[in-house]
């Protein structure tokens, strides 16, 4: 059994890995002043930006939910890992070969790192030897299939579409020859138990891998080729401690940047569809796999198209979004109409707009790119129209507006969809929308049914705003004397090397919040200043700094220390942070000597000039109103 990993190569990991990018293939990062980035918190829903990372620190926290920590925590909450194979997957991406105690030394066999690393191991063997397989003669009607639909060679070379032979343990008896263990490749998902043992679970299929936002491929799509297959046309990977198909989307991968680049996300329901998407020109099209688009998907796409709800959607004319757009794309018959319906749930978890892209004659994107040619496909994503309307419209056709009972019944019907609409900016827009398609001149009895329905609770009407629940309380409040307080812990956990020495000689009481105090307690355990500047690299990162000042700090201090250290600097200009920072402790100091002044003058006060300790104590207030004097001019 493997041992701990050591300690040093766990401290080498945190320093290696660059925590803005491993963030960053998750949550779409924007500058937010100097040595800080933003972006929307991936652990809970929020339509403005309260998730900051510095990198210098290699920290991350959110001022919405309380969540934070460095990379290694980030890789555990994300992606649900434990610490081990945390360190081990990033441990991977930076290319450092992990030493473990308790026999872990120079003996130890170089291919036993954690479960998780094994099972992304056997997907990308088994990814790589079904690429192989489909220019075998056995995969001919996998290549015949691809070609139909207008995809060459190229093209699932570019999505790494391969073939699963026939016969029932190819992929298996590969795999064993690789190293791979039986319970590995049982848990991996690749291969099934039987009766009779372990078989490959994917037979004379085309494959397509699944890819996390990573890149790493976490399970596979299977498409039936061959009438003697009786199971299902599409088959995918189970649910495995890779794979939750709630939380995977096809293409992601490949479409991650565009997203962030272009705002946007076009959802299709097939894996040719995102071939075909891509191929003719929209490179930000996902599909989900075996699953309708859910809550979880949801989240995923918000954090990629930077939703923060910077527009309130109400361009209905021109079509255009500031916040981002989300797409579907569904057939135009019953059934696309039915899914369009169940995404109009999910659409509440959205700023961005939301659009639906039907095409009439019902054929899907790789049927229309192939009959009509990619500027067909690209004319059906430009030609979306946002999904309230879509709903709406859908819903009206259920009722004959040519008499006075339809009207009436479809305005009934269709009243609390409108008041289910959270954006309140929409919601008097879809009310005049409304009354126009309904026929009816007066917008009165439209707005009070609406208003009659988001009384009595329609879809969603009495639910809370995504990221509409209580923030928990941090130090610092309103209080000019404990902001300046808080702001020095800021910068001298930020950038020690820029602290003056006067920090050095504040005492215990320097500091009024008590979980401030307490911080500044863990600095001093940490050898204060001069050992802060010790430990900033080269490269002016105070990671190990801020990993100093954690370990002295007691366990509910640390998060505290966590957000004071990823808090972003207000001074924007990177040649007016040192003069800010030195600005900030100075005036914590003098604060200080204001406290300290206040309470002689006041024990003077309460003396006599024939008291004993009555000139000491003049002496000492003379002495420290000079300080004070002199801190003021030299700052």
């Amino acid at each position: 059994m493997a041992g701990r990993i050591r300690r040093e190569d766990v401290e080498a990991v945190r320093e290696r890995a660059r925590i803005e990018e491993i963030v960053g293939a998750h949550v779409q990062l924007k500058t937010a002043g100097v040595g800080s980035m933003k972006g929307l918190c991936p652990f809970h829903d929020e339509r403005s930006p309260s998730f900051h990372v510095r990198p210098q620190v290699g920290r991350y926290h959110c001022f919405g939910c309380g969540e934070g920590g460095d990379v290694i925590d980030f890789v555990i909450k994300v992606d649900g890992l434990g610490f081990t194979e945390a360190v081990e997957y990033l441990a991977g991406r930076v290319g450092l070969q992990l030493r473990y105690e308790e026999g872990g030394g120079p003996g130890r066999p170089a291919e036993e790192p954690g479960r998780r690393r094994r099972l992304l191991d056997a997907h990308r063997v088994a990814e790589e030897y079904y690429r192989e397989q489909l220019t075998t003669p056995g995969a001919a009607a996998g290549r015949a299939f691809l070609a139909e639909r207008g995809f060459d060679r190229s093209a699932a070379e570019q999505f790494g579409v391969g073939f699963a032979p026939t016969g029932w343990d190819h992929l298996l008896r590969h795999l064993r020859g690789r190293g791979f263990t039986e319970p590995e490749l049982v848990a991996s998902g690749l291969v099934s138990q039987g009766q009779r043992g372990v078989y490959d679970r994917f037979r004379g299929r085309l494959v397509w891998p699944i890819r996390e936002v990573t890149g790493d491929t976490i399970g596979f799509g299977a498409r039936r080729l061959f009438d003697e297959d009786s199971g299902p046309k599409y088959l995918n990977t189970p649910e495995t401690p890779l794979y939750r198909k709630s939380h995977v989307l096809y293409g992601l991968d490949l479409a991650k940047r565009e997203m962030q680049r272009a705002r946007q996300v076009v959802v299709v329901e097939g894996y040719t569809d995102v071939m075909a998407m891509h191929l003719s020109g929209v490179g930000t099209a996902v599909a989900t796999c075996g699953t309708a688009f859910g809550s979880d998907h949801a989240r995923i796409v918000r954090r990629l198209v930077g939703d923060s709800g910077a527009s309130s959607g109400i361009q209905l004319a021109t079509g255009t979004s500031v916040g981002g757009e989300v797409i579907f794309t569904f057939d135009g018959d019953e059934a696309g109409q039915k899914a369009a319906l169940r995404a109009f749930g999910e659409d509440q978890t959205f700023a961005a707009q939301t659009f639906v892209a039907v095409e009439r004659s019902g054929m899907d994107p790789c049927e229309l790119r192939q009959n009509r040619g990619p500027d067909a496909v690209r004319a059906l994503v430009a030609g979306r129209q946002p999904l309230f309307a879509f709903v709406l419209q859908t819903s009206l056709r259920s009722y004959d507006l040519a008499t006075a009972e339809g009207r009436v019944a479809a305005l009934r019907a269709v009243a609390p969809v409108v008041a289910g609409i959270r954006d309140t900016a929409l919601r008097p827009e879809y009310t005049r929308l409304l009354a126009g398609w309904l026929g009816m001149d007066d917008v009165g009895p439209v707005a009070r049914a609406v208003a009659d329905a988001g009384r009595r609770g329609g879809p969603g009407a009495a639910a809370g705003r995504p990221g509409d629940r209580a923030q928990p309380q941090r130090p610092g409040p309103a209080d000019p004397v404990l902001a300046v307080e808080r702001t020095a812990l800021e910068v001298v956990l930020q950038a020690p090397a820029l602290v003056p020495d006067e920090f050095d000689e504040l005492g215990g009481d320097a500091f009024a919040a008590p979980m401030h105090r307490a911080v500044h307690e863990a600095i001093r355990a940490a050898g204060g200043i001069a050992a802060g500047r010790a430990s900033v690299g080269a490269d002016g990162a105070s990671t190990a700094w801020v990993g100093a000042v954690l370990d002295e700090a007691a366990d509910a201090v640390r998060p505290l220390v966590t957000e004071l250290a990823v808090a972003p600097i207000p001074e924007d200009r990177p040649e007016a942070v040192a003069g800010y920072v030195r600005g900030i402790v100075l005036r914590l100091v003098e604060v200080g000597f204001t406290r300290q002044i206040a309470e002689l003058r006041g024990r003077l006060q309460r003396m006599s000039e024939q008291d004993e300790g009555y000139r000491a104590t003049w002496a000492e207030l003379v002495a420290l109103e000079g300080r004070r004097r002199t801190l003021r001019e030299s700052a």
